[in-house]
Protein backbone atom coordinates (compact mmCIF):
# COMPACT_ATOMS: atom_id res chain seq x y z
CA UNK A 1 0.00 0.00 0.00
CA UNK A 2 1.17 3.26 -0.63
CA UNK A 3 -0.05 6.59 0.60
CA UNK A 4 -0.11 9.70 -0.90
CA UNK A 5 0.82 12.61 1.31
CA UNK A 6 -0.99 15.88 0.48
CA UNK A 7 1.63 18.81 -0.32
CA UNK A 8 0.45 20.38 2.87
CA UNK A 9 2.08 17.28 4.82
CA UNK A 10 5.64 17.95 2.82
CA UNK A 11 5.60 21.80 4.75
CA UNK A 12 5.63 20.15 8.25
CA UNK A 13 8.33 19.57 9.83
CA UNK A 14 9.34 18.07 13.59
CA UNK A 15 9.50 21.44 16.04
CA UNK A 16 13.53 21.59 16.61
CA UNK A 17 12.83 22.55 20.56
CA UNK A 18 10.78 19.48 20.70
CA UNK A 19 13.79 17.49 19.43
CA UNK A 20 16.17 18.99 21.53
CA UNK A 21 14.21 17.93 24.27
CA UNK A 22 14.61 14.12 23.79
CA UNK A 23 18.81 15.10 24.54
CA UNK A 24 17.82 16.97 28.13
CA UNK A 25 16.12 13.43 28.80
CA UNK A 26 19.56 12.55 29.33
CA UNK A 27 20.75 12.09 33.11
CA UNK A 28 22.97 14.83 34.30
CA UNK A 29 21.52 17.48 31.87
CA UNK A 30 20.88 20.77 32.97
CA UNK A 31 18.38 22.27 30.26
CA UNK A 32 17.84 25.62 29.37
CA UNK A 33 16.50 24.69 26.00
CA UNK A 34 12.53 24.19 26.44
CA UNK A 35 9.71 26.77 27.28
CA UNK A 36 7.88 25.34 30.24
CA UNK A 37 6.71 26.53 33.06
CA UNK A 38 8.24 25.96 36.60
CA UNK A 39 5.94 22.94 37.80
CA UNK A 40 7.01 24.59 41.32
CA UNK A 41 4.19 27.37 40.31
CA UNK A 42 1.56 24.53 39.80
CA UNK A 43 -1.40 25.11 41.79
CA UNK A 44 -1.81 21.14 42.60
CA UNK A 45 -4.01 21.68 45.83
CA UNK A 46 -6.22 24.42 44.32
CA UNK A 47 -7.25 22.23 41.31
CA UNK A 48 -7.67 19.11 43.73
CA UNK A 49 -10.15 20.87 45.69
CA UNK A 50 -11.93 22.21 42.37
CA UNK A 51 -12.16 18.43 40.93
CA UNK A 52 -13.65 17.27 43.74
CA UNK A 53 -15.70 20.30 43.85
CA UNK A 54 -16.94 20.00 39.72
CA UNK A 55 -17.50 16.47 39.96
CA UNK A 56 -19.34 16.26 43.06
CA UNK A 57 -21.51 19.41 42.08
CA UNK A 58 -21.36 19.01 38.31
CA UNK A 59 -19.84 16.05 37.54
CA UNK A 60 -22.37 14.72 34.26
CA UNK A 61 -22.09 18.18 32.74
CA UNK A 62 -18.17 18.08 33.36
CA UNK A 63 -17.87 15.01 31.42
CA UNK A 64 -20.10 15.00 28.49
CA UNK A 65 -19.55 16.97 25.25
CA UNK A 66 -19.74 20.49 25.36
CA UNK A 67 -20.39 23.84 23.42
CA UNK A 68 -17.33 24.42 21.18
CA UNK A 69 -17.62 28.28 21.71
CA UNK A 70 -16.24 27.38 25.39
CA UNK A 71 -17.93 26.98 29.06
CA UNK A 72 -19.69 29.92 29.59
CA UNK A 73 -18.83 31.07 33.14
CA UNK A 74 -14.99 30.73 31.92
CA UNK A 75 -15.40 32.98 28.63
CA UNK A 76 -17.13 35.52 31.13
CA UNK A 77 -14.25 35.20 33.16
CA UNK A 78 -11.67 35.65 30.24
CA UNK A 79 -13.70 38.76 29.18
CA UNK A 80 -13.72 40.43 32.65
CA UNK A 81 -9.84 40.50 33.20
CA UNK A 82 -8.64 41.79 29.80
CA UNK A 83 -7.70 45.66 29.94
CA UNK A 84 -10.76 46.76 27.52
CA UNK A 85 -14.14 46.25 27.20
CA UNK A 86 -14.24 42.70 25.75
CA UNK A 87 -18.02 40.92 24.77
CA UNK A 88 -17.86 37.60 26.11
CA UNK A 89 -19.39 36.75 23.00
CA UNK A 90 -15.76 37.66 21.18
CA UNK A 91 -13.91 35.01 23.46
CA UNK A 92 -13.53 31.04 22.46
CA UNK A 93 -11.94 28.65 24.21
CA UNK A 94 -9.15 26.78 22.21
CA UNK A 95 -6.94 23.76 23.00
CA UNK A 96 -4.15 26.11 24.19
CA UNK A 97 -3.14 29.36 22.57
CA UNK A 98 -1.17 27.18 19.80
CA UNK A 99 -4.96 26.04 18.92
CA UNK A 100 -5.65 29.52 18.13
CA UNK A 101 -2.65 29.83 15.82
CA UNK A 102 -3.74 26.69 13.95
CA UNK A 103 -7.16 28.40 13.77
CA UNK A 104 -5.77 31.35 12.63
CA UNK A 105 -3.82 29.92 9.62
CA UNK A 106 -7.10 28.46 8.59
CA UNK A 107 -9.47 31.17 8.29
CA UNK A 108 -6.94 33.88 6.88
CA UNK A 109 -4.22 32.14 4.98
CA UNK A 110 -4.02 30.72 1.08
CA UNK A 111 -1.65 29.37 -0.63
CA UNK A 112 0.92 32.37 -1.59
CA UNK A 113 -0.94 34.67 0.67
CA UNK A 114 1.50 37.10 2.47
CA UNK A 115 1.51 36.71 6.30
CA UNK A 116 4.18 39.39 8.71
CA UNK A 117 6.06 37.94 11.42
CA UNK A 118 8.74 39.72 14.10
CA UNK A 119 12.31 38.92 13.15
CA UNK A 120 12.69 36.33 15.50
CA UNK A 121 9.52 34.79 15.77
CA UNK A 122 7.91 32.35 17.83
CA UNK A 123 8.45 28.87 16.26
CA UNK A 124 5.47 27.15 17.16
CA UNK A 125 3.43 30.06 14.44
CA UNK A 126 5.78 29.64 11.87
CA UNK A 127 4.69 25.53 12.17
CA UNK A 128 0.63 26.59 12.24
CA UNK A 129 1.20 29.02 9.53
CA UNK A 130 3.40 26.56 7.31
CA UNK A 131 0.90 24.10 6.37
CA UNK A 132 -1.36 26.90 4.54
CA UNK A 133 1.25 27.35 2.00
CA UNK A 134 1.83 31.14 2.94
CA UNK A 135 4.62 33.56 1.87
CA UNK A 136 5.70 34.09 5.28
CA UNK A 137 7.52 37.45 5.39
CA UNK A 138 10.02 38.50 7.97
CA UNK A 139 9.60 41.88 9.25
CA UNK A 140 13.02 43.59 11.09
CA UNK A 141 12.82 44.29 14.50
CA UNK A 142 15.25 45.63 17.23
CA UNK A 143 14.83 45.79 21.19
CA UNK A 144 12.06 47.97 20.97
CA UNK A 145 10.01 46.06 18.89
CA UNK A 146 9.04 46.22 15.44
CA UNK A 147 10.92 48.63 12.56
CA UNK A 148 7.64 50.50 10.92
CA UNK A 149 9.69 51.34 8.21
CA UNK A 150 10.48 48.08 7.42
CA UNK A 151 6.70 47.05 7.96
CA UNK A 152 5.61 49.54 5.73
CA UNK A 153 7.65 48.68 2.92
CA UNK A 154 6.49 44.72 3.02
CA UNK A 155 2.98 45.51 4.51
CA UNK A 156 1.04 45.51 0.87
CA UNK A 157 -1.42 42.66 0.27
CA UNK A 158 -0.41 41.30 3.73
CA UNK A 159 -3.38 39.04 5.26
CA UNK A 160 -2.14 39.87 8.82
CA UNK A 161 1.11 40.75 11.01
CA UNK A 162 1.94 38.51 13.96
CA UNK A 163 3.31 39.98 16.81
CA UNK A 164 4.35 38.66 20.32
CA UNK A 165 4.72 42.37 22.38
CA UNK A 166 5.29 41.16 26.21
CA UNK A 167 8.28 39.12 26.82
CA UNK A 168 8.72 37.68 23.26
CA UNK A 169 9.61 33.79 23.02
CA UNK A 170 12.02 33.74 21.65
CA UNK A 171 13.92 36.71 22.60
CA UNK A 172 12.23 37.95 25.72
CA UNK A 173 11.91 42.05 24.38
CA UNK A 174 9.15 43.67 25.30
CA UNK A 175 7.72 46.45 22.54
CA UNK A 176 7.40 49.52 23.97
CA UNK A 177 4.77 51.71 24.83
CA UNK A 178 5.97 54.74 21.82
CA UNK A 179 6.35 51.27 19.27
CA UNK A 180 3.03 50.30 20.05
CA UNK A 181 0.52 53.06 19.70
CA UNK A 182 3.27 54.16 16.42
CA UNK A 183 2.05 50.43 15.23
CA UNK A 184 -0.74 50.19 16.05
CA UNK A 185 -1.84 53.64 14.30
CA UNK A 186 0.28 52.65 11.48
CA UNK A 187 -1.71 49.14 10.77
CA UNK A 188 -5.06 51.09 11.05
CA UNK A 189 -3.94 53.47 8.39
CA UNK A 190 -2.75 50.48 6.11
CA UNK A 191 -5.59 48.16 6.73
CA UNK A 192 -3.24 45.47 8.00
CA UNK A 193 -4.76 43.06 10.55
CA UNK A 194 -2.88 42.36 13.88
CA UNK A 195 -2.73 38.86 15.07
CA UNK A 196 -1.44 39.86 19.32
CA UNK A 197 -0.19 36.41 21.33
CA UNK A 198 0.20 37.12 24.24
CA UNK A 199 0.52 33.69 26.73
CA UNK A 200 3.54 35.88 29.31
CA UNK A 201 2.00 39.18 29.93
CA UNK A 202 1.42 38.96 32.85
CA UNK A 203 4.85 37.63 34.10
CA UNK A 204 6.44 40.92 34.58
CA UNK A 205 8.75 41.13 37.08
CA UNK A 206 8.94 45.42 38.09
CA UNK A 207 5.86 46.50 36.21
CA UNK A 208 3.43 45.51 33.70
CA UNK A 209 3.83 45.95 30.01
CA UNK A 210 2.16 48.56 28.32
CA UNK A 211 -1.39 48.47 27.05
CA UNK A 212 -1.87 45.44 24.75
CA UNK A 213 -2.25 46.54 20.96
CA UNK A 214 -5.82 44.94 20.80
CA UNK A 215 -7.33 46.96 23.33
CA UNK A 216 -5.81 50.09 21.13
CA UNK A 217 -7.89 48.51 17.80
CA UNK A 218 -10.02 45.69 18.87
CA UNK A 219 -12.05 45.40 15.51
CA UNK A 220 -8.18 45.22 13.49
CA UNK A 221 -6.90 42.48 16.27
CA UNK A 222 -7.24 38.83 16.73
CA UNK A 223 -6.26 38.17 20.52
CA UNK A 224 -4.45 35.37 21.82
CA UNK A 225 -3.93 33.99 25.37
CA UNK A 226 -3.46 31.27 27.42
CA UNK A 227 -3.76 29.52 30.71
CA UNK A 228 -0.42 27.61 30.56
CA UNK A 229 1.83 29.70 31.86
CA UNK A 230 0.05 31.34 34.81
CA UNK A 231 -1.40 28.35 36.12
CA UNK A 232 -0.74 25.01 34.08
CA UNK A 233 0.23 23.31 30.41
CA UNK A 234 -1.47 20.21 31.11
CA UNK A 235 -4.18 21.69 31.08
CA UNK A 236 -4.27 22.61 27.02
CA UNK A 237 -6.76 25.38 27.57
CA UNK A 238 -6.09 28.93 26.49
CA UNK A 239 -8.41 31.74 24.53
CA UNK A 240 -8.58 33.80 21.80
CA UNK A 241 -10.97 37.08 20.82
CA UNK A 242 -11.86 37.85 17.60
CA UNK A 243 -14.06 40.39 16.21
CA UNK A 244 -17.69 39.78 15.51
CA UNK A 245 -17.21 39.26 12.12
CA UNK A 246 -14.47 36.76 11.90
CA UNK A 247 -15.95 35.01 15.36
CA UNK A 248 -18.24 32.41 12.92
CA UNK A 249 -15.50 31.31 10.88
CA UNK A 250 -13.20 30.40 13.48
CA UNK A 251 -15.83 28.69 15.50
CA UNK A 252 -16.55 26.85 12.65
CA UNK A 253 -12.98 26.08 12.28
CA UNK A 254 -12.80 25.25 15.84
CA UNK A 255 -15.47 22.76 15.55
CA UNK A 256 -14.17 20.81 12.48
CA UNK A 257 -10.58 20.22 14.76
CA UNK A 258 -12.00 19.01 18.01
CA UNK A 259 -15.78 19.84 18.74
CA UNK A 260 -14.66 21.54 21.81
CA UNK A 261 -11.81 21.77 24.21
CA UNK A 262 -11.76 19.43 27.60
CA UNK A 263 -15.10 20.68 29.26
CA UNK A 264 -13.96 19.42 32.60
CA UNK A 265 -10.63 21.44 32.50
CA UNK A 266 -12.56 24.55 31.62
CA UNK A 267 -15.08 24.14 34.76
CA UNK A 268 -11.93 23.16 37.15
CA UNK A 269 -10.30 26.40 35.71
CA UNK A 270 -13.46 28.34 36.08
CA UNK A 271 -13.72 27.47 39.26
CA UNK A 272 -10.20 28.25 40.46
CA UNK A 273 -9.93 31.50 39.25
CA UNK A 274 -13.80 32.81 40.80
CA UNK A 275 -12.20 34.17 43.49
CA UNK A 276 -9.78 36.44 42.34
CA UNK A 277 -7.26 33.21 42.89
CA UNK A 278 -4.69 34.55 39.51
CA UNK A 279 -4.59 37.44 41.54
CA UNK A 280 -2.36 35.73 44.57
CA UNK A 281 -1.01 32.94 42.50
CA UNK A 282 0.63 34.80 39.54
CA UNK A 283 2.64 37.08 42.08
CA UNK A 284 4.81 34.13 43.38
CA UNK A 285 5.04 33.17 39.74
CA UNK A 286 6.47 36.37 39.04
CA UNK A 287 9.08 36.48 42.19
CA UNK A 288 10.42 32.86 41.66
CA UNK A 289 10.87 33.77 38.14
CA UNK A 290 13.04 37.28 38.65
CA UNK A 291 15.01 35.29 41.01
CA UNK A 292 16.12 32.95 38.46
CA UNK A 293 16.85 35.60 35.78
CA UNK A 294 18.53 36.88 38.18
CA UNK A 295 20.64 34.58 38.93
CA UNK A 296 21.35 33.89 35.21
CA UNK A 297 22.06 37.40 34.71
CA UNK A 298 24.72 37.07 37.05
CA UNK A 299 26.62 33.61 36.06
CA UNK A 300 26.50 35.01 32.63
CA UNK A 301 28.33 38.35 33.70
CA UNK A 302 30.82 35.89 35.85
CA UNK A 303 31.35 33.02 33.11
CA UNK A 304 31.10 34.41 29.48
CA UNK A 305 34.27 35.10 27.75
CA UNK A 306 34.62 38.17 25.88
CA UNK A 307 32.13 39.18 22.93
CA UNK A 308 29.10 37.03 23.94
CA UNK A 309 26.27 38.97 24.16
CA UNK A 310 22.93 38.89 26.14
CA UNK A 311 19.73 41.17 26.70
CA UNK A 312 17.98 41.41 30.07
CA UNK A 313 14.30 40.66 29.80
CA UNK A 314 11.87 42.69 31.76
CA UNK A 315 9.33 39.41 32.73
CA UNK A 316 8.49 36.26 31.26
CA UNK A 317 10.65 33.03 30.54
CA UNK A 318 13.83 33.44 28.32
CA UNK A 319 16.61 35.55 27.29
CA UNK A 320 18.62 36.25 24.08
CA UNK A 321 22.09 35.55 23.58
CA UNK A 322 24.58 36.14 20.82
CA UNK A 323 27.84 34.40 20.01
CA UNK A 324 31.28 36.28 19.07
CA UNK A 325 32.00 37.16 15.30
CA UNK A 326 32.31 33.46 13.19
CA UNK A 327 30.37 31.40 15.86
CA UNK A 328 27.69 29.07 15.15
CA UNK A 329 25.03 28.57 18.00
CA UNK A 330 23.88 25.21 16.00
CA UNK A 331 27.33 24.01 15.83
CA UNK A 332 28.15 24.90 19.96
CA UNK A 333 25.12 22.88 20.59
CA UNK A 334 26.54 18.86 20.62
CA UNK A 335 29.83 20.78 22.46
CA UNK A 336 27.53 21.91 24.90
CA UNK A 337 25.30 18.56 25.51
CA UNK A 338 28.80 16.95 26.10
CA UNK A 339 29.18 19.15 28.75
CA UNK A 340 25.93 18.72 30.30
CA UNK A 341 23.68 21.76 29.69
CA UNK A 342 21.37 22.62 26.61
CA UNK A 343 20.08 25.20 24.87
CA UNK A 344 17.66 26.45 21.75
CA UNK A 345 19.68 27.23 18.33
CA UNK A 346 18.26 30.59 17.45
CA UNK A 347 18.05 30.11 13.69
CA UNK A 348 15.13 27.86 14.21
CA UNK A 349 13.35 31.31 15.15
CA UNK A 350 13.58 32.97 11.76
CA UNK A 351 11.51 33.09 8.79
CA UNK A 352 13.60 34.71 6.65
CA UNK A 353 17.92 34.45 6.68
CA UNK A 354 18.80 33.02 10.35
CA UNK A 355 21.21 34.97 12.54
CA UNK A 356 23.32 31.53 13.53
CA UNK A 357 25.40 33.04 16.18
CA UNK A 358 21.96 33.57 18.19
CA UNK A 359 20.23 31.15 21.09
CA UNK A 360 17.60 31.02 23.28
CA UNK A 361 18.00 30.50 27.01
CA UNK A 362 14.98 29.57 29.48
CA UNK A 363 15.72 30.44 33.08
CA UNK A 364 12.76 29.17 34.92
CA UNK A 365 12.81 25.53 35.27
CA UNK A 366 16.56 25.40 36.46
CA UNK A 367 17.25 25.76 40.03
CA UNK A 368 19.71 28.62 40.80
CA UNK A 369 22.23 25.89 41.27
CA UNK A 370 21.89 24.32 38.11
CA UNK A 371 21.94 27.47 36.73
CA UNK A 372 25.04 28.99 37.70
CA UNK A 373 26.50 25.10 37.03
CA UNK A 374 25.27 25.12 33.43
CA UNK A 375 25.91 28.65 32.59
CA UNK A 376 29.83 28.10 33.66
CA UNK A 377 29.35 24.43 31.16
CA UNK A 378 28.31 26.50 28.65
CA UNK A 379 30.73 29.18 28.86
CA UNK A 380 33.61 26.11 28.85
CA UNK A 381 31.80 24.90 25.65
CA UNK A 382 31.85 28.35 23.37
CA UNK A 383 35.74 28.76 24.84
CA UNK A 384 36.41 25.28 23.69
CA UNK A 385 34.50 25.90 20.30
CA UNK A 386 36.18 29.46 19.51
CA UNK A 387 39.45 27.77 20.24
CA UNK A 388 38.42 24.53 17.91
CA UNK A 389 37.24 27.11 15.23
CA UNK A 390 40.78 29.11 15.56
CA UNK A 391 42.73 26.27 15.22
CA UNK A 392 43.10 25.81 11.41
CA UNK A 393 43.81 29.61 10.61
CA UNK A 394 46.47 29.09 13.67
CA UNK A 395 48.25 26.37 12.22
CA UNK A 396 48.33 27.85 8.89
CA UNK A 397 50.24 30.80 10.00
CA UNK A 398 53.33 28.67 11.77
Amino acid sequence: MQWTQARRAQKMNPSVIREILKVTEKPGIISFAGGLPSPKTFPISAFQAACDKVLREDGHAALQYAASEGFAPLREQVAAMLPWPVDPAQVLITTGSQQGLDLVAKILVDEGSRVLVETPTYLGALQAFTPAEPDIVSVASDDQGVDLDDLRAKAEGARFFYVLPNFQNPTGRTMSEARRAALSAEATRLGLPIVEDNPYGDLWFDQPPPLPLTARNPEGCIYLGSFSKVLAPGLRLGFMVAPKSLYPKLLQAKQAADLHSPGFNQRMVAEVMKDGFLDRHVPTIRALYKTQRDAMLAALQRHMPEGVQWNTPAGGMFLWARLPEGMNAAQLLPRAVERGVAFVPGWAFYAGQADARTLRLSFVTASVAQINTGIAALADAIREQSLASALPSTVEST
